[in-house]
């Protein structure tokens, strides 16, 4: 029988995958132990409120802490199984970073014990799952062949997370066979989309290699944008004609590429087999380079003011959330404003106060709607937020708008 202080389930990293995960396995009558470093993030949970925006988050997050489903802390405790949900960012030279998962192994090894399963949902180069295990059984040597361990990633939609964390299918890939049957019984609790085990490696691979073809797909619609534009031609007119072909399907270019998926997994690939990843590669220095296009084209622009109003619309690295993480809408307005191309009014409905990288820069304001467009000479927009759809457009006709949206 389990002591009161321990839980079934270890969630440690409580951000946008994390926290979402952990309320959605509380909410099947789970007992979830969230951790993670931030103490404010803990206190936040732990009061039934969210740090994260999130559609239907913080009313699922307060029912299951009222309720003594789940609770935060910045320590594990011991369980019976442990997903770690943790950031997997870049470093220099765009090689991937997995020290914050190596400090969740070395956090939880204390608590593991005979029959635990440990599970890596962290976005990963191949092969980490068998060093997690070389780690833990470094720490914890009576444990080898006694826990086990599998892989599986997210692969959900922010604004519609605990939809699809509930909904798709989820790859699900063991270090044994076992691992994987363990650690499918655990999914089939709270995942109702197919379930598909396979070995580690593959699963470790399957995460990079859909948001590698996303990131190539995007790649060509933004590359054809800055063709188009040195051509005069209306891109969004183009694909529109283009995609009336039954076998094309062009997505729709942007500024640039974000969030820490597709802007950050390719690279993992790259970072692999730098020599091979020639397409993968390429396709991520074009959309690495989108946001420097936008940004000369609007200080361009600007020159032609004595001293210009710049409105960007939208911060977030896509519309209708909050997240900043690789946002190339935040990497334009930084180097607008670091070039001193003008007043530089940000626009962005799900913020309350500018980001700290931008708070420190020359002319740069957090605005409204209306204050914007009454005071802007150039409308630059960079998110396609619900609440940019319906702008009047009578209030455009003096500005000069670049719409990198097509909005």
């Amino acid at each position: 029988m389990k002591k009161a202080m321990d839980a079934d389930v270890v969630v440690m990293g409580l951000g946008y995958i994390g926290l979402p995960t952990a309320g959605l396995i509380a909410s099947k009558g789970i007992r979830v132990h969230g951790t993670d470093v931030n103490p404010s993030v803990v206190e936040t949970i732990n009061k039934g409120e969210i740090h994260i925006v999130e559609p239907d988050l913080e009313g699922l997050v307060s029912y299951v802490v009222k309720n003594g489903f789940l609770k935060a802390d910045r320590k594990p405790v011991k369980a019976d199984v442990f997903l770690i949900a943790v950031p997997t960012p870049l470093k220099g030279g765009h090689r991937p970073d997995i020290s914050y998962i190596e400090s969740a192994v070395t956090s939880l090894a204390p608590y593991l014990k005979k029959g635990d399963l440990v599970i890596i949902e962290s976005t990963s180069p191949v092969g980490t799952t068998e060093k997690v295990a070389e780690d833990i059984y470094s720490l914890r040597p009576e444990l080898k062949g006694e826990i086990t361990l599998a892989y599986c990633p997210e692969r959900v939609l922010p604004g519609k997370i605990l939809y699809e964390l509930e909904q798709n299918d989820r790859v699900i890939g063991g270090l044994t066979e076992e691992a994987g049957e363990k650690a499918r019984d655990f999914y089939s609790r709270f995942v109702k989309g197919n379930l598909h085990v396979t070995n580690a490696r593959t699963a470790e691979m399957c995460k990079l290699v859909e948001n590698a073809y996303r990131d190539v797909n995007i790649a060509f619609a933004n590359e054809l944008s800055i063709i188009c534009d040195h051509m005069g031609i209306n891109v969004w007119e183009l694909i529109n004609l283009a995609n009336k072909h039954p076998r094309v399907n062009i997505l729709k270019p942007g500024p640039g590429v974000g969030g820490h998926c597709i802007a950050v997994d390719p690279w993992f690939i790259v970072n692999s087999v730098p020599d091979t990843a020639r397409l993968i590669r390429t396709a991520r220095e074009v959309n690495d380079a989108k946001p420097e296009y936008v940004a000369a084209n609007v200080i361009k622009k600007a020159a032609r003011f004595k001293d210009p109003t710049i409105a960007c619309f939208g911060l977030s690295y896509k519309a209708d959330i909050d997240d900043l993480r690789e946002s190339p809408a935040l990497e334009i307005v930084e180097r607008l404003a670091k070039h001193r191309a003008g007043r530089i009014l940000v626009v962005e409905p799900h913020l309350k106060a500018l980001p700290d990288r931008l708070k420190a820069l020359p002319k740069v304001e957090l605005s409204t709607i209306d204050e914007s467009l009454k005071e802007a000479d150039i409308v630059v927009i960079l998110v396609d937020h619900r609440a940019f759809r319906n702008i009047d457009r009578m209030l455009l006709r003096e500005k000069l708008l670049i719409d990198t949206r097509g909005l």
